[in-house]
């Protein structure tokens, strides 16, 4: 599939971000940077990335290196929340080490450690969106009750909360709070916090002749959750992209659902 026919969700702004996107986290130093550059060429177009991986420059340096267009490249950062007070010099920091204008997403990174700070570090947030330097600005870590309150102080719903997530943490409610909120959910740890053993999930794979983690991945894709695996391996990064030549069916999708907590 071209990757111009990816599957997209919709934020604030008309800013389309990709179903599929790759995890940086702990990749570092050249091997993040090689990590990156091969999966850009394995057809991602979607970078998840934060101030606290230490990795922007190594980012930065595969994007340009890959010889794509900037603007076909989705880049996510984020915030740490130590960083209150200092929201704008830091995302002028994440845009020179990635070497670019304006992210397409500024996250924060977990909800800071005084829960006063939370709603000014927010309109920070905004003011930067406002500005350009991020097309669209979300959270990370949150319940629904901190985006709610949020939402009540500055009537902005962040675009995304991206938490852990993957079918043995499946959550119906706590989807639908999104879904309701027009926050879009991203997850990830969607491995590691699989049994990737599973029979449901093995039956299911070899249903459809691929493994059992290319299956976890399309199952957030067919919920319309968008999903960062992470990996440093060449094959694997390669077979964690190849998830657009199947779709699981209604009753796959329940008995995937099934093995979470409802």
């Amino acid at each position: 599939m071209d990757h111009a026919d990816h599957p997209v969700a919709l934020l604030p702004g008309d800013v389309r971000i990709p179903l599929l996107g790759f995890g940086t986290w702990q990749a570092t130093g050249e091997a993040g940077f090689k990590a990156v550059l091969a999966a850009l060429d394995a057809g991602y177009r979607h970078i998840d990335t934060a101030t606290m991986y230490g990795n922007e420059e190594e980012i930065g340096r595969a994007v340009r290196e890959s010889g794509l267009r900037r603007e076909d490249i989705f880049i996510t950062t984020k915030l740490p929340p130590e960083r209150v007070g200092r929201e704008r010099e830091t995302i002028e920091e994440s845009l020179r080490a990635l070497g670019v204008d304006q992210v397409d997403l500024w996250l924060l990174h977990w909800p800071p450690a005084d829960p006063g700070d939370m709603i000014p570090t927010w309109r920070e947030m905004l003011a930067v969106r406002d500005t350009g330097l991020a097309r669209a600005v979300g959270v990370s870590n949150f319940s629904t009750t901190q985006i709610d309150e949020l939402i009540q102080a500055t009537e902005e719903n962040p675009a995304v909360n991206q938490i852990k997530w993957s079918p043995f943490l499946y959550d119906r409610q706590r989807h639908a709070e999104h879904r309701d909120r027009g926050v879009v959910l991203e997850g990830y740890s969607p491995f590691k916090t699989s049994d990737l053993s599973d029979p449901v999930l093995t039956r299911i794979a070899g249903a459809h002749n691929v493994s059992p983690a290319q299956v976890v991945l399309r199952w957030h894709i067919d919920h319309e959750i968008v999903v960062i695996p992470k990996s440093v391996t060449p094959d694997r990064i390669r077979a964690n992209a190849d998830v657009f030549g199947f779709s699981l069916t209604a009753e796959e999708m329940r008995d995937i659902d099934a093995l979470g907590k409802g």
